[in-house]
C-alpha cells in the first residue's frame, strides 16, 4: 500500500516520504480500516517537527490521528457484521506507529466509530480532534446552558465547531474573536452573536462593553501562552477559561489576580479524554451528525502525495478550516 511516513523529525519536506509498505493485518481485538480520508492537524505538524519535546518512540511513524474510511477486515473476537461500515478514526496516531496517512490502518475496534450515511467522507477525518475537542470543552463541569461564552478563534477548525456546538447545548450568549471581516462572516454564520475582530477593536473593552462590565463565563483558549492574562480581564468573577492549546511560549499569570477573580482555569488533551468524559461527547456527537446539524468547515483538500504541502500549510496557519488528505 501507500504510505506516508518519516524516519526522523524535522521540516516537512525533508523527512516526509511516500512509498510502498506491506499492507497491515489486524490483530485480536482490531478493525483494519480502508483510508479515504486522513485529517491533518496541528499536533500532528509539532510532532513531525519534533516540537513536543520528545524524541520519536518509533523507528517509523506513519503521521496523523484523524482519518475516515471503511472496515475491510478484522481480528479475532470482533464481530465480522461491521465490515463494510464507514467509520470515523480516532487517536490512530497517539502512542502508536501506524497513523491514518496510508492506504490501510489498524486500530482498536471502539476507535473507529461508525459515521452516520449523511455525514460526507471527508467530515469524518475531522471528528476525532476538532470536533472532540470543541464538544468536550463546553460540556465539561456542567455545560454552558445559559452561559455567555467566548471562544477563542471562531474561523479555526476548532472554533467554528465550537460555535455550532455551544448553540446546541444552550448558550445564552457567543462571543468569538477573529483576524479578518471573512472570518467573522464564517463565524456568525455558525452561529456566533458577536465576532469581534482583535486585530482592529480592543477585545477586553468590547466584551465589557458586550457584558455590561460582568465578563464572559466561560472562555475557550487555544493558545493560552498568548491569551492566558487577557482572559483574566474578560472573565467574569468565578468565571472559567478551557484550554486545550498553547503555544511554546512559557505560560505566566499572575497569582493574585487569580485569586481575586476565583477563576478557573482547566487544561485537557483530548487525545487523553476519560472513558466516560469520550463516551459523553461522542454520543453528543453522533447525534447531531445524525440529525445533520452541523457544518463543516473544510479549509483544504491535498492528495496524500501533497503531504509535505499540507502540513507546511497548518505550520504556518495558512489554512482556514479543516486540512484533509484524499488516500489512493
Amino acid at each position: 500500500m501507500l504510505a506516508a511516513f518519516y524516519e526522523r523529525m524535522g521540516a516537512a519536506r525533508d523527512v516526509l516520504r511516500l512509498d510502498d509498505i506491506p499492507d497491515p493485518q489486524p490483530l485480536a481485538g482490531e478493525v483494519r480500516v480502508r483510508i479515504r480520508w486522513s485529517g491533518l492537524n496541528p499536533s500532528d505538524v509539532k510532532s513531525r517537527a519534533g516540537l513536543l519535546g520528545r524524541p520519536m518512540a518509533f523507528e517509523r511513524v506513519i503521521p496523523q490521528s484523524d482519518g475516515m474510511g471503511v472496515v475491510d477486515a478484522v481480528g479475532d473476537g470482533v464481530d465480522k457484521h461491521i465490515i463494510g461500515r464507514r467509520v470515523w478514526i480516532y487517536n490512530a496516531a497517539w502512542g502508536r506507529p501506524f497513523g491514518t496517512a496510508a492506504g490501510w490502518t489498524c486500530v482498536p475496534e471502539q476507535m473507529a466509530v461508525p459515521l452516520p450515511d449523511c455525514v460526507p467522507d471527508e467530515a469524518g477525518a475531522c471528528m476525532g480532534i476538532p470536533a472532540m475537542t470543541a464538544l468536550h470543552a463546553l460540556l465539561m463541569d456542567g455545560g454552558v446552558a445559559g452561559k455567555t461564552v467566548l471562544i477563542a478563534g471562531g474561523a479555526g477548525a476548532v472554533g467554528h465547531y465550537a460555535i455550532q456546538f455551544a448553540a446546541r447545548l444552550g448558550a445564552a450568549r457567543i462571543l468569538t474573536t477573529v483576524s479578518s471581516a471573512s472570518k467573522a462572516k464564517l463565524a456568525r454564520e455558525a452561529g456566533a452573536d458577536e465576532a469581534i475582530n482583535y486585530k482592529t477593536t480592543p477585545l477586553v473593552e468590547q466584551v465589557r462593553e458586550l457584558t455590561r462590565g460582568l465578563g464572559v463565563d466561560r472562555v475557550i483558549e487555544v493558545d493560552m501562552a498568548v491569551n492566558g492574562i487577557q482572559n483574566l480581564d474578560l472573565l467574569r468573577v468565578g468565571g472559567e477559561c478551557v484550554a486545550y492549546g498553547s503555544s511554546p511560549a512559557p505560560l505566566n499569570l499572575p497569582f493574585p489576580a487569580l485569586l481575586a477573580k476565583n477563576v478557573q482555569l482547566k487544561f485537557f488533551l483530548v487525545y487523553q479524554l476519560a472513558a466516560r468524559d469520550r463516551a459523553v461527547a461522542q454520543a453528543a456527537l453522533q447525534g447531531m451528525l445524525r440529525r445533520q446539524d452541523l457544518v463543516h468547515n473544510i479549509g483544504v483538500r491535498l492528495p496524500l502525495s501533497e503531504i509535505a504541502a499540507a502540513h507546511e500549510m497548518v505550520e504556518q496557519g495558512q489554512a482556514v478550516g479543516n486540512v484533509v488528505l484524499s488516500v489512493p
